[in-house]
């Protein structure tokens, strides 16, 4: 299913297929990220959380969804990849400044 991505998430889906540092471009400064049970606060600690999902795994992201609740912009997508369980979808919940990602929660 093709969906129409708000700019700034599209540009992360299209980053995540790319490298850390095109993925840490798509936040802002002091941005937060939740996954896995761990946060990362900052570009820096995001950048490092691309490189180390990267080391660990091999995906691909397919978003299905979009529905947007409460200022956030909730995009459900099948993940599948070398990762126990594949393939799953995940929620991806954004939240958008100034044309950047300031929030990303990804959750079952």
């Amino acid at each position: 299913m093709n969906i129409n991505l708000p700019k700034p998430i599209g540009d992360y889906f299209s980053a995540d297929r790319a490298d850390s540092e095109a993925v840490a471009n798509c936040f802002t400064d002091n941005a937060i990220v939740t996954d896995e049970n761990h946060t990362y606060r900052g570009k820096a600690a995001i950048k490092q959380w691309k490189t180390d999902s990267s080391k660990k795994f091999s995906y691909s992201v397919e978003p299905f969804s979009l529905v947007e609740k409460a200022g956030k912009t909730i995009v459900s997508s099948k993940v599948t990849g070398n990762f126990p369980g594949s393939p799953v979808n995940l929620n991806y919940i954004f939240s958008l400044e100034g044309g950047k990602i300031a929030t990303l929660e990804i959750t079952l």
